[in-house]
């Protein structure tokens, strides 16, 4: 959703002093991330997920009242690989401050706290007022966008609901996981509820209140990773940047990288040890002589120990899509048969987890006869299998990934190859036998 919003103007509150806000959100780098706000009476309200304190809050301050409410936790949200399960209980008629709102991550009641201003009895909160609210981006209109991943966004005027309204603890493996259906009636969400993000982009209300909402700029994008199933991206916390932190930054929750500094390797959040694996990495624009190289790289080759690009560490294996040559641990093992990648061009990936075979392809063409499907001609032969191995990147250019969202940053794949498996969307063919790495790939194995 990055530089995009959703607005509707709210109709009077069943009761302002009461709200309950639900949502399943994928989290990505960026700095203050506000995913549902208002501006509103001279002051602001929000809530919002912070990555320079990696802590989701919620606030509403007035630019002469100061601040009326603010509550953030202090214990640290970091896993840029799953879903994180909202829920903000607001509820001003309690008699204990700390009661009036009430914080929970995945069904775990926020009590370490790094903000702790509760509002007064009785306030009425604009988040629930007749106003203008956003969903998307602060709204005050300092240009602070949420760009992670939103899903099942539930706001209920008038009502508190409770985390497990919304999810459930897995039988099987004690995870916490979405309910689909909350069972909430259309009268029960009030005047000013909705429920945003069901199984799709529309702008349209899900829980029958036609609080339907308008684009108010960028593009809505629909991607394949959900609560339910989540595909891979990069992973900034394991990011090399060669002692100079900040050289790599990520964006469309954390599928685009962009540095201008050469040699910066960006390893995956999912890895590999068994199962057969495809994706998609497109060159975004050249920068002169900065280069491009895509691969993969196991759990001995940290970033943290690898002194320039991910092919001049041992067991680092990767397609120099620059100059189509393939190369590990330094050394160069001939062409790769497939064309060099210049702007626009899409690189492709298909790694054999179980045999140790690795393949490189650009723009849907897998270079000297290789055939994965077939396991014919690997690029590499032999890899460790007995060691994990992540997707990677080493670029000193901007690029975007696809793991199977069906997008290339916000751009769409522009016809949808084959996918014998079904999990996951892409540009071009995934071999027979290959799949998403998501967590419904792996666990396909």
């Amino acid at each position: 959703m990055a530089n995009t919003h959703l607005t509707r103007t709210n109709g009077s509150p069943t009761n302002p002093k009461k709200y309950t806000w639900s949502s399943w959100n994928k989290i990505d780098s960026n700095a203050w991330m506000p995913f549902f706000s208002t501006t509103h009476q001279g002051g602001h309200s929000y809530i919002g997920f912070s990555a320079s304190s990696d802590s989701f809050g919620v606030i509403e301050h007035g630019d002469s009242a100061g601040t009326l409410y603010y509550v953030a936790t202090s214990a640290v949200q970091r896993d840029n690989s799953g879903w994180y399960h909202v829920v903000v209980q607001f509820d001003s008629t309690q008699s204990t401050a700390s009661d009036r709102v009430k914080l929970y991550i995945n069904n775990e009641l926020q009590t370490s706290l790094s903000q702790t201003t509760y509002p007064s009895q009785n306030l009425d909160s604009w988040l629930c007022d007749a106003t203008t609210i956003e969903i998307g981006r602060r709204s005050a209109g300092s240009g602070q966008y949420y760009s992670g991943l939103i899903s099942h966004a539930h706001f209920i005027d008038g009502t508190i609901y409770g985390p497990s309204t919304f999810g459930e603890t897995d039988s099987t493996n004690g995870e916490w996981k979405i309910k689909t259906d909350p069972g909430i009636s259309t009268a029960n969400y009030g005047n000013n509820g909705f429920w945003m993000f069901k199984d799709d982009n529309s702008y349209n209300d899900d829980s029958g209140n036609g609080n339907n909402f308008s684009l108010g700029g960028g593009t809505l994008t629909k991607t394949e990773s959900n609560p339910s199933n989540v595909f891979a991206t990069w992973n900034p916390l394991w990011s090399q940047s060669n002692g100079n932190v900040g050289d790599v930054t990520f964006s469309n929750g954390n599928t685009t990288t962009i540095t201008s500094v050469n040699y910066r390797t960006t390893p995956a959040n999912l890895g590999m040890k068994t199962g057969k694996y495809y994706w998609e990495v497109k060159r975004n624009e050249d920068s002169g002589s900065n280069d491009l190289h895509g691969g993969i790289m196991s759990e001995l080759a940290t970033p943290a120990n690898t002194a320039t690009w991910i092919g001049n560490a041992a067991n680092g294996w990767v397609n120099a899509g620059d100059g189509g040559e393939k190369y590990t641990g330094g050394t160069s093992g001939g062409s790769t048969g497939a064309q060099a990648a210049n702007s626009g061009d899409i690189m492709m990936f298909a790694y054999d987890a179980d045999n140790g075979k690795l393949y490189f392809g650009v723009n849907g063409s897998w270079g000297n006869s290789a055939n994965p499907a077939t396991g014919a001609n690997p690029h590499y032969d032999s890899l460790d299998t007995t060691l994990f191995y992540f997707p990677c990147v080493s670029t000193g250019s901007d690029c975007s990934v696809n793991f199977g969202n069906g997008y290339f940053g916000t751009t769409a794949i522009s016809s949808a190859g084959t996918n014998a498996s079904g999990i996951g969307l892409f540009e071009y063919n995934v071999p027979t036998g290959f799949t998403a790495l998501s967590t419904k790939g792996i666990n396909s194995f």
